[in-house]
């Protein structure tokens, strides 16, 4: 069941959607004066907290507007592609009193399974801010846990090697051998190979990754708890047991304060060394994610564009691997086309990134990830559609392309693809309209532009059948022209 809701010290709402909120109700003026007067000390108490905390919106691509509608000062609050939890400065106390969070419009039960298809390769990030002091029970447990294990697993991945004094006992001395050992404990028991010795030995940081052990056997027992999200809880815990099995054969060791302090002080330390002794802090600590209780929790974001162009780039992966055909990502800087400006200070924009890329002998599909609401406004007729989306929607036209002549071969399918709802898709399918297709031809040169969408959720080998199945037929057009 859903949880109560929480004081109204927390702006709650989705991505891409607007709020109104009574400046009045939100600062809890209502009972301290005649309307008028509200009305006015509302308007100074929302320019200072839009002065103190527009910096703290934009962490989460918030923008914040007033309206005054003769009796009451309106906060209209729009969100764009991020999700996360940041807390606001009041302006009676400059306190962090209040807070920010904003939801996916996809539900997270969607979400999951999406971040097991993707490897993990995207999760939340913890903002450097003060704690949110109070917030709503929406985020689940595993999502903080999901980001605890991927820095754990980078922090190992970066883990150096360093001399420690190492005592064994060896069948050949090394080092310092303690002598009086040897003499009264091996001899007489005719162990004349057992020489107990200690010496310098290249090791990995042992304290460290017996406090990596104890985290991750946390977050695994915290995982327990979880199974009913779903499947993809399991595969969180199979990634866990492997981080698990590289540091199975060292103790576990419980870092105070003070050793967290003196690691975060070495020299010469990496983003991956500082994020990863910071999750180990906070699972000490018993820190959690803002959002995910009633307590103190973590500032954090997640920008949801991001998150879709990773899962598109999964989907086509797939899809590549079904038609013969070679990808290219531009996560990893594959599809990078440089824009060279004379003289090169001039010049706005340094560089064209495509998606998702791939290539044939004679086909070039160029796909760009879009997190926007405009799937579903384009399901209405054109004059009906916004002038912003519409506008909005010429943008990405014209980036897409742009990028189509970026491509070497005669036939080009430059592909836009939305995110929708898994029913949304499904209803699609069964009615033969996932893909929006319109031809241009110049001279020689054919150019297709597909328009698509792709559901927040559902395995992957499902969703990438259909797209590789037209993909096929296209080919297979093409080749007979």
């Amino acid at each position: 069941m859903a949880p109560p809701h929480a004081n109204e010290v927390c702006l709650e709402l989705q991505d891409h959607s607007v709020l109104h909120r009574s400046a009045i109700d939100f600062f809890q003026l209502r009972k301290q004066g005649d309307p008028q007067t509200l009305a006015a000390k509302a308007a100074r108490l929302t320019e200072q907290f839009l002065t103190q905390n527009r910096p703290l919106m934009s962490l989460l691509d918030v923008r914040v507007e007033r309206d005054y509608d003769g009796r009451d000062v309106q906060l209209l609050i729009q969100s764009g592609n991020a999700v996360g939890a940041i807390p606001l400065i009041s302006p009676t106390t400059a306190r962090p009193d209040y807070g920010l969070v904003v939801q996916p419009r996809f539900p997270w039960a969607g979400i999951g399974p999406m971040l097991g298809e993707m490897g993990w390769r995207i999760s939340p990030t913890p903002l450097r801010l003060p704690l949110l002091l109070r917030s709503e029970r929406r985020v689940p447990r595993w999502v903080f846990s999901s980001m605890i294990l991927v820095r754990l697993k980078a922090l190992l991945d970066s883990l150096d090697r360093r001399f420690e004094l190492a005592t064994e006992t060896r069948r050949a001395p090394r080092g310092t051998v303690h002598w009086a050992e040897y003499a009264t404990k091996r001899i007489p028991t005719a162990n004349f190979l057992s020489i107990p010795c200690t010496f310098p030995d290249l090791l990995d940081n042992r304290l460290l990754k017996g406090a990596v052990r104890h985290v991750v056997e946390c977050q695994l027992r915290a995982l327990d708890t979880q199974k009913e999200h779903g499947g993809f809880v399991h595969r969180l815990i199979e990634f866990g047991q492997e981080l698990l099995g590289r540091v199975q054969s060292v103790p576990v060791y419980i870092p105070s304060a003070m050793t967290l302090g003196t690691w975060m002080q070495r020299p010469f330390r990496t983003e991956h060394f500082t994020n990863g002794l910071q999750a180990i802090e906070w699972t000490i600590d018993e820190r959690v994610l803002a959002g995910l209780s009633d307590r103190e929790g973590i500032p954090w974001m997640m920008p949801m564009d991001q998150f879709f162009e990773a899962w598109v780039e999964t989907v086509f992966r797939v899809v590549a691997q079904r038609t013969g055909g070679q990808l290219k990502v531009g996560r990893k800087r594959e599809t990078t086309h440089p824009i060279n400006w004379a003289p090169p200070y001039f010049g706005s924009q340094k560089s064209l990134v495509p998606d998702v890329w791939l290539e044939w002998d004679s086909v070039t599909l160029i796909v760009d990830a879009k997190y926007k609401r405009h799937w579903e406004e384009l399901q209405n007729p054109w004059s009906r559609v916004e002038v912003e989306l519409r506008e909005q929607h010429r943008n990405d036209l014209l980036q897409v392309l742009a990028y189509a002549n970026l491509a070497r071969t005669s036939k080009v399918i430059a592909c836009l693809v939305y995110p929708c709802s898994p029913q949304s898709w499904a209803s699609l399918r069964e009615r033969g309209r996932l893909i929006h297709r319109a031809e241009l031809t110049v001279g020689s040169r054919s150019l297709n532009l597909w328009l698509t969408a792709l559901p927040m959720a559902t395995a992957v080998e499902h969703i990438a059948g259909p797209l590789a199945d037209d993909l096929r037929i296209a080919l297979r057009q093409y080749a007979t022209r």
